[in-house]
């Protein structure tokens, strides 16, 4: 043996054995078990909604830019959006399922359970108090511009276009 011991043996005869990244990505794509089922599931499933939508709206755009830009038949090209369809909806049941996707979305979840959101009297009180502000601003700015351009053009005598 060698400096390193006889563990040094096993070590590398573990290590030939195991998957890389790659097998791990694929074992990890062809799961069909839903992570932590009961936690963070509204997010899990608002963020599936909208991978889905995300591939049906390419879905039903493939077709007729495949038949127009590339001239492929119709019949491919529908076959090609159903695919891309399939693959989606696959994809996005995996991808909110993913261990730690679904932790940072359950994670997001309980956050959001510790916003202190405002009534609609607070909601309201603030918006008016925010447009109100935002034309006195406009307000003040506009007669900073009209005084200035009156002290220009009159006292300086210089021309603003």
């Amino acid at each position: 043996m060698g400096p390193q011991g006889a563990r040094a043996g096993v070590m590398a005869k573990d290590n030939q054995g195991s998957p890389n990244g790659w097998m791990l990505l694929i074992r990890e794509l062809f799961k069909t078990e839903i992570y932590k089922r009961s936690q963070g599931r509204l997010v899990r499933q608002f963020t599936c909604l909208a991978i889905w939508v995300a591939f049906a709206l390419a879905a039903w755009r493939l077709p007729p830019m495949l038949t127009v830009d590339w001239r492929v038949p119709q019949m491919p090209a529908w076959i090609a959006a159903g695919v891309l369809l399939a693959a989606g909806l696959w994809l996005g049941f995996r991808i909110v399922n993913w261990p730690s996707f679904a932790d940072f979305l359950i994670a997001v979840e309980a956050e959001m359970n510790k916003v202190s959101w405002p009534s609609r009297t607070e909601l309201i009180r603030a918006s008016v108090v925010v447009i109100v502000l935002m034309f006195g601003l406009t307000f003040v700015l506009y007669s900073y511009d009209f005084i200035l351009n009156w002290l220009l053009s009159r006292v300086l005598k210089v021309t603003i276009v």
